[in-house]
């Protein structure tokens, strides 16, 4: 452990603390208040008024209480600091004491409470739910500010022996994050530049829309054998042999509007393209949470219920293909491929041939306090299934895999990765702070052992880029959140998706050309660039780390 030997270094260590390590996790799950906020690092301890963060950041201006500290961190951090106590937070009381409330928003709550104490330097889970929900009830004032004067105790303190284990982790993660996607990226301009058999003449850009004229037909299935209702939007080329199918998995609190965009270019291009809306995880679950009809963000069957979806779509597919006019002669159900993103990612793998991991999961879940993964705390939940009821959601009929953003580390980890055989795709984002790129993406990446994967990185993305906005979100993703250029990445997508499922669902060879790293560079822009690779090994990983 380090040795403090000052009170000017245990100063400097706050306020790292505070600007590199507590804010921006109290910027995604928004935490403390009171008179003081004191620090404290075993017998030593200082501390700085909410008074004077509260003028510094209502004027600007920085009192001589604060100014006295303000040489330890930079003006950057410090317009950090201001924006973070003042960004409204848009949701009410009743949907944070919902969220707070339930098993997620409680171990949320539990990890925060090891670092945020009350003055007695007892755990701060109590004070701190109670803080936010008495913020999130004063009418257009929830702050991060608000919720300082809210904390019911006169001083807040901070374990800054248990926050610098996650300011470490954070950093340490972030330094590793930054080598490993320099690693991507040096390796695709090697591809580049050693691509000279790779023949992209004519070039096609195949962001752009495809040929065929297409028509969009909404369905609603209803499996009586898990009382599982759901709707599917249909959108089926016009053309004259049957076409192959792609279905496209949206993430928890989306729906399917939100990759309609992907759907429409892949029907252009003569795919049929299925979207289906998962019940238990779609934008109406997390409604329902905040408006206090549902009591958890989801229920881990939905880890099973979801792949369970794509199968009996594919049953139903397969009897409309018999029995309805619109679809007979439209469908080709032997070669179908499947797109997921985030809680799709995972139904994607898991339907590729991916099992649930057990044996991982019990490994990793009961450390999951001292991370800040935050998908493991999705991950996690599988734990409470029943291990011999579940052993293979796989599915035959699928043939190719994109998994964008993926949760996958420790639900699925190297041993169940390693057995997916058919092609597959992940897209990462180097900013993604929900599945964080290197574990959840590049580590993962490795792991698979089918012949034909691929990488594509798009730097600077972050989990929503390529998500497009729903009229049904139930709470709106802020535009921070989202990141630049999320046209950008969409567009990434759309060009990549195309020559995948071309080379791996529709027979056509001549479009692997363009899954390279000549393609991703012609297709690259700032302020997103793109990389593609198609191998990385661990000794790789471990030497950019060293």
């Amino acid at each position: 452990m380090t040795r403090i030997k000052s009170r000017q270094t245990i100063w400097q260590l706050a306020l790292r603390v505070l600007s590199v390590g507590l804010l921006p996790a109290l910027t995604a799950y928004p935490a403390f208040g009171a008179e003081r906020i004191r620090f404290n690092y075993g017998a030593l301890e200082r501390s700085i008024p909410i008074s004077s963060l509260e003028a510094y950041a209502k004027t600007g201006k920085m009192d001589d209480q604060l100014a006295a500290y303000s040489q330890y961190i930079d003006k950057k951090q410090l317009t950090q600091l201001r924006q973070t106590l003042i960004t409204p937070i848009n949701l009410n009381e009743v949907a944070v004491s919902q969220f707070l409330y339930t098993p997620t928003g409680e171990r949320l709550l539990q990890t925060l409470g090891k670092v945020i104490q009350t003055e007695s330097r007892l755990s701060g889970f109590y004070a701190i739910r109670a803080a936010l929900i008495l913020a999130a009830a004063d009418s257009n004032n929830f702050t991060l500010l608000n919720v300082l004067n809210k904390f019911p105790a006169s001083e807040i303190s901070i374990n800054l022996s248990q926050s610098l284990q996650i300011v470490n982790a954070l950093q340490n993660l972030a330094n590793q994050t930054q080598n490993a996607v320099a690693l991507i990226n040096q390796q695709s301009q090697q591809g580049i530049n050693t691509a000279s058999t790779v023949n992209l003449s004519p070039f096609m850009d195949l962001g752009k829309s495809g040929s065929f004229r297409f028509f969009k037909q909404t369905i609603v299935l209803n499996d009586l054998t898990r009382n599982r209702n759901f709707p599917v939007d249909i959108y089926l080329p016009v053309a004259q042999n049957p076409r192959s199918i792609i279905i496209i998995s949206h993430g928890l609190g989306s729906d399917r509007t939100s990759f309609a965009y992907l759907a429409e270019h892949l029907a252009s291009y003569g795919f049929v393209v299925a979207v289906p809306e998962h019940p238990g995880s779609n934008s109406k679950q997390i409604e329902a949470l905040l408006a206090g009809t549902a009591d958890r963000v989801t229920n881990p069957r939905e880890l099973i219920d979801r792949p369970l979806d794509i199968k009996y779509l594919l049953d139903e597919l397969t009897r409309l293909s018999k029995s309805n006019s619109t679809f007979r002669g439209r469908l080709n159900l032997e070669q179908v491929g499947i797109v997921g993103q985030s809680f799709g990612g995972y139904t994607a793998l898991a339907l590729a041939g991916a099992k649930i991991n057990f044996e991982k999961l019990q490994a990793s879940c009961p450390t999951f306090e001292n991370t800040l993964n935050v998908s493991l705390l999705l991950q996690c939940l599988a734990i409470n299934l029943p291990s011999s009821s579940y052993n293979n959601l796989s599915e035959p009929r699928i043939k190719a895999v994109i998994a964008m953003n993926p949760v996958d580390s420790s639900i699925f980890g190297q041993a169940s990765l390693s057995q997916i055989k058919i092609p597959v795709m992940i897209v990462s984002g180097s900013a993604d702070t929900v599945t964080p790129a290197l574990p959840e993406q590049i580590q993962p990446f490795i792991w698979l052992t089918t012949q034909n994967k691929y990488l594509a990185l798009i730097n600077g993305g972050t989990h929503f880029s390529t998500i497009a906005e729903s009229p049904n979100a139930a709470v709106p993703v802020p535009t921070q959140a989202i990141g630049s250029s999320p046209a950008l990445a969409r567009r990434y997508v759309k060009a990549l998706s195309v020559p995948f499922f071309e080379s791996y669902i529709a027979g056509q060879p001549s479009y692997l050309s363009y899954l390279s790293s000549d393609y991703a560079n012609k297709i690259s822009q700032q302020p997103l660039p793109l990389s593609l690779i198609n191998s990385l090994t661990d000794e790789q990983l471990k030497q950019a780390f060293q």
